[in-house]
């Protein structure tokens, strides 16, 4: 069986590249790979769920613009569709005073990128919001919102597959292999083999494998890390109304512990950050021995370890002490007891690690022959998923030469 397209991967910015090629190119044949039995199951299902405002990133970069519009284009598809969401705002506090130099960047930072509906609240005006936090300072950030991404990513590909009946999703199919021809290319999979006369690769954490697989030449390496989360007990919850975000350490890619109201009424906590021993396994025990092996015999990996002990180390201490979880969540809500929280779900990040140990911390693509590879799509990449999905139509216009 052959299609004009492939896409490789059935997370949200695979689900948002296809339904925008499919929507730009009706005619075109394409078909949408996903080794799972569902769609977006890996970071995409597995994520807090919030829709970013834009407020942390640098001014001018892809990740900030890609935020900022797909920000907005997610929430009008998600009124458009019926997708389970609410604009409900968050606070972002700071509790201690060496935080306020941090939270005066951010919100700086914040302004640059004209995120609407950001102002500064004092610890009184946080109270009105948010009645048990406990802070000296604090934003908040209006336009930050909640969605069900699963939802979300299911409705971008049933809108692409309802534009070409000719068109297919093939769940349970992994591409095991790929031959290069001079016109296309075939992919070997589970399934048998198909064929594509372009391919776009959207395979998060298994983007630096099919990558090479492709022959691409690659010095970077996805290395996995896994968040955990808590959730309130049903008598807790009405201690977090909507979103409460820590003042982030600048010096680390995550945003810190924090509280999220979910779509269906939960509160999440967390995550924390800890390498994973698998880059697809969401239990604290899970093993991999060959994505163990490829992390721990690639130098990058070493060198971020080394540059970061001491946050590594007390990550790892939280991951295996509700104690200490608990903790950190009291410097924002003092309140809150052991009896509050229970364990919850995990979730697994990409990393595209340099060899020198730096996060490549921004949205990084690679062409190579008749092939678009999305190497790194970091967070917040399912609030920008629908943004991406148009820069990666428009380079596929360019480099495929689509409307020649």
């Amino acid at each position: 069986m052959s299609f004009d397209i492939a896409i490789v991967g059935g997370g949200i910015v695979g689900a948002a590249t296809f339904y925008k090629l499919q929507k730009r190119n009706p005619s075109l044949k394409l078909v949408l790979f996903e080794k799972e039995n569902l769609l977006s199951d890996h970071q995409t299902g597995h994520n807090s769920g919030v829709i970013h405002s834009g407020l942390y990133y640098k001014p001018g970069s892809l990740k900030a613009r890609n935020c900022i519009q797909g920000r907005r284009e997610l929430v009008a598809f998600a009124k458009e569709h019926g997708i389970p969401h609410d604009v409900c705002g968050k606070v972002v506090v700071a509790t201690d005073e060496k935080e306020l130099p941090h939270l005066e960047k951010i919100y700086q930072t914040g302004l640059q990128n004209e995120i609407e509906g950001l102002r500064k609240i004092t610890p009184e005006e946080v109270k009105e919001i948010e009645p048990h936090v406990e802070c000296i300072a604090g934003l908040h950030v209006a336009c930050t919102g909640i969605i069900d991404f699963r939802a979300a990513t299911a409705k971008m590909v049933e809108l692409a597959l309802a534009i070409n009946p000719h068109s297919k999703l093939m769940l349970k199919t992994e591409v095991v292999g790929i031959e290069k021809k001079a016109d296309g290319t075939i992919f070997q999979t589970n399934q048998g083999n198909f064929e594509a006369t372009y391919a776009v690769y959207c395979a998060g954490l298994q983007a630096d494998r099919l990558a090479k697989k492709d022959g691409v030449k690659l010095r970077e390496k996805v290395v996995g890390f896994r968040g955990d989360y808590y959730e309130l007990t049903h008598e807790a919850r009405h201690k977090v109304k909507h979103l409460i975000y820590p003042t982030p350490n600048p010096d680390f890619p995550f945003l810190g512990v924090h509280f999220t109201r979910m779509t269906d009424g939960e509160i999440e906590c967390g995550p924390n950050a800890v390498f994973t021993f698998k880059r697809e396994g969401y239990g604290k025990t899970d093993f991999s021995l060959r994505d163990t092996w490829d992390a721990l015999t690639y130098k990058g990996t070493w060198k971020l370890f080394f540059s970061n002990m001491s946050f590594g180390i007390n990550e790892y201490r939280r991951a295996f002490s509700k104690k200490l979880f608990l903790k950190t969540l009291q410097r924002m809500i003092p309140s809150l007891t052991m009896d509050d929280i229970k364990p919850g779900r995990s979730g697994v990040r990409a990393l595209l690690l340099a060899e020198d140990g730096d996060t490549r911390d921004d949205f990084r693509i690679e062409y190579h022959g008749n092939s678009i590879h999305v190497l790194n799509a970091p967070s917040p990449a399912a609030t920008a998923s629908l943004a991406i999905g148009d820069y990666v139509a428009d380079e596929a216009d360019n480099h495929f030469k689509l409307k020649a």
